[in-house]
């Protein structure tokens, strides 16, 4: 009966993520033009932070409960989904082109502190509070750069997004923002219930279970703006969220408390390491994520999937 009703909320769940993600990248997209901010940088800000909220929330609260394995885990297990399930379905829906600056800069700044997760990581076993103080200088630097491209903006507004007021349009990414937090919410308590009622690890819950779960923002809107033709919010959502996850969920848990880090994440932290090299190269070329590139990505996820289930 448990599973029953667990099953029930999940659905539940997926109806506010749906619902939720169409207001959030609709509102998201008509500010940008309203303000002549490049959708690029409402993905990479408003949009990445508002889907990382699950994860943040579920992070802090782990490091301050001394959970560390779900902490680490949901991040490094979320960057990785973000990357390999995430673009891979997306781009699969529709080719996603890339901007020269994500290529250039956003992407690689992202292997970058991804690297800086795992040093810090093997170095002491933990992230300790002035390495979340690095963490978080890392991430001012980006809110600078990140002001400076929406500088370069320019106004433009279209179709329906011209007659709804900002008002309106705010409202709009509040509400689509709150119904993705509380459906993502939902879908993670019900699944984890349900993974510790099968006897599976919390290390395993955190990779798998909890980061899909709190990665479901990511997912319903990067596929929701790739619909729409918002590409620029699709791939800026994605990489926003791993920079945000790293820099900021775990910057901030660990300035509240040091955060453990496991050897057994060394292999995590390798493997997302990978992903975003994987991602870099796959777009580096053409300038866009291809159908080809997605079944790549979908395929590097089942293989770390089979290593993560392994005996």
């Amino acid at each position: 009966m448990e599973i029953a009703i667990r099953i029930l909320l999940l659905v539940a769940g997926f109806v506010l993520l749906m619902k939720g993600a169409d207001w959030f990248v609709d509102g998201a997209s008509g500010i940008a033009q309203k303000l002549g901010i490049p959708e690029l940088v409402v993905g990479l800000t408003i949009v990445a932070m508002g889907t990382s909220l699950p994860e943040a929330a579920v992070s802090i609260v782990a490091a301050l409960k001394g959970s560390a394995d779900i902490t680490i885990g949901n991040v490094v297990g979320s960057n990785i989904l973000n990357i390999l399930i995430i673009l891979g379905i997306t781009s699969l829906i529709r080719v996603i082109p890339v901007q020269r600056s994500t290529v250039r800069y956003e992407i690689p700044f992202t292997i970058g502190v991804t690297v800086l997760l795992l040093f810090l990581g093997l170095m002491g076993h933990e992230v300790s509070r002035i390495e979340g103080g690095i963490l978080w200088g890392f991430m001012i630097l980006y809110l600078i750069y990140l002001w400076q491209m929406a500088k370069k903006g320019t106004k433009e507004e279209s179709g329906e997004e011209k007659k709804k007021p900002i008002w309106l349009l705010v409202v709009m990414v509040l509400v689509g923002g709150a119904m993705i937090v509380f459906g993502s919410d939902v879908t993670v308590d019900a699944a984890t219930t349900i993974a510790k009622i099968f006897g599976m690890s919390e290390r395993f819950i955190g990779l798998t279970i909890v980061a899909f779960g709190t990665s479901l923002p990511e997912l319903v809107t990067s596929v929701t703006a790739a619909i729409k033709g918002k590409s620029d919010i699709a791939m800026g959502n994605i990489v926003g969220s791993n920079i945000f996850n790293i820099l900021f969920v775990i910057g901030t848990a660990a300035l509240i408390t040091p955060v453990a880090y496991e050897v057994t994440f060394a292999v995590d932290g390798f493997v997302a390491i990978a992903t975003m090299v994987l991602l870099f190269l796959c777009v580096v070329k053409d300038q866009k994520l291809g159908r080809w590139g997605g079944v790549i990505m979908l395929a590097g996820y089942v293989g770390y999937f089979a290593y993560l289930i392994r005996p």
